[in-house]
């Protein structure tokens, strides 16, 4: 198979390893990278041995494929931009930083007949790998997503807080938590608050589904310390696991009593086979006419995008 020429827009902190794993690829051609901030795009130009665009257009020429990571408030304009360009897309997520702007975007490629890829990196954490064998029927979903304020820049807001930390950080959970549970969401109730930035830092929000599964989902971007933590509760067991540290326990009730085990996890780099997914699935779009469905699709994203917009008005009207 021809190897995909792929380029990358915004190598801040997440598109800088895109840029990186991607120039490890062997299947990938990683044609340069564009980004505002010329100094940023030609430091890690120069640490990859590529080359920086002086302009998106110009690196849209020559690339097939596109990994987007620039700021959220900006998906909705690069992306748009893209797909009418005819580009396959990889974009970090959320999709977009409104409802009404990711459902546009599916709908646009789905016309065009692209792949839109949304980077929901948890779904290709090794944790979720062990969830998705083990997960039967749950019924109750505690989710933790704690993180320290985002550094400062001068002349810049906070990397992050262009939106509210559940388009930010929850919208991780929402959209695992809609992967496991097989049933659709019957209420939202969210509630938060703004701590240092206009928009809301901490938040917790409740989903209820039809089978009456029942999933509580807590983000702050204001912690002392980090943690990504998920517990699964199902009828004959439940399961603790780490996503950060990639470990954790399962609890069963034995006839001798309650026994604990720790679960098997195999490590892999999460952001790595996220781009490998979205390289093979350009790599057959590109090769047969045929556009397979990645996991983290566009469509599956705005479902969650869904959920978090709601969480997200509640909190603005309370």
């Amino acid at each position: 198979m021809e190897r995909v020429k792929v380029g990358v827009i915004g190598v801040g902190v997440l598109g800088r390893h895109h840029a990186r794993l991607y120039r490890e690829c062997t299947d990938v051609e990683l044609i340069g990278v564009f980004d505002v901030d010329t100094a940023t795009a030609s430091r890690v130009a120069q640490e990859l041995g590529i080359q920086a665009f002086d302009s998106v257009n110009d690196l849209v020429n020559v690339a097939r494929s596109l990994s987007v990571a620039v700021p959220t408030n900006l998906h909705f304009e690069v992306v748009e931009h893209l797909l009418e360009q005819g580009k396959h897309v990889l974009v970090e997520k959320p999709l977009a930083a409104t409802m009404s702007e990711g459902r546009r975007l599916v709908e646009l490629a789905a016309r065009q007949n692209l792949i839109l890829q949304v980077g929901h990196v948890e779904r290709y954490n090794p944790v979720i790998h062990y969830l998705e064998t083990w997960v039967d029927n749950p019924r109750f979903i505690e989710a933790h997503r704690l993180a320290p304020y985002p550094p400062l820049r001068p002349g810049l807001p906070p990397r992050g807080t262009e939106v509210g930390v559940v388009l930010d950080l929850m919208i991780h959970d929402i959209d695992v938590i809609l992967h496991l549970v097989p049933s659709h969401v019957t209420a939202v109730q969210g509630v938060g608050i703004p701590v240092l930035s206009a928009t809301e830092d901490i938040a917790n929000a409740r989903l209820t589904f039809a089978d009456g599964c029942v999933a509580n989902v807590t983000a702050s971007r204001v912690s002392i310390e980090q943690m990504r933590k998920i517990r699964v509760f199902q009828s004959d067991a439940y399961l603790s696991l780490d996503y950060q540290e990639r470990k954790g326990e399962i609890v069963r009730i034995r006839s001798d009593g309650i026994q604990r085990e720790p679960v098997p996890i195999e490590d892999h780099n999460a952001l790595q086979k996220q781009l490998e997914e979205f390289i093979r699935c350009s790599g057959q779009a590109l090769a047969s006419g045929h556009v397979p469905e990645p996991p983290t699709s566009g469509k599956k994203a705005q479902q969650a995008l869904e959920i978090a917009d709601e969480i997200s008005k509640q909190i603005r009207s309370a």
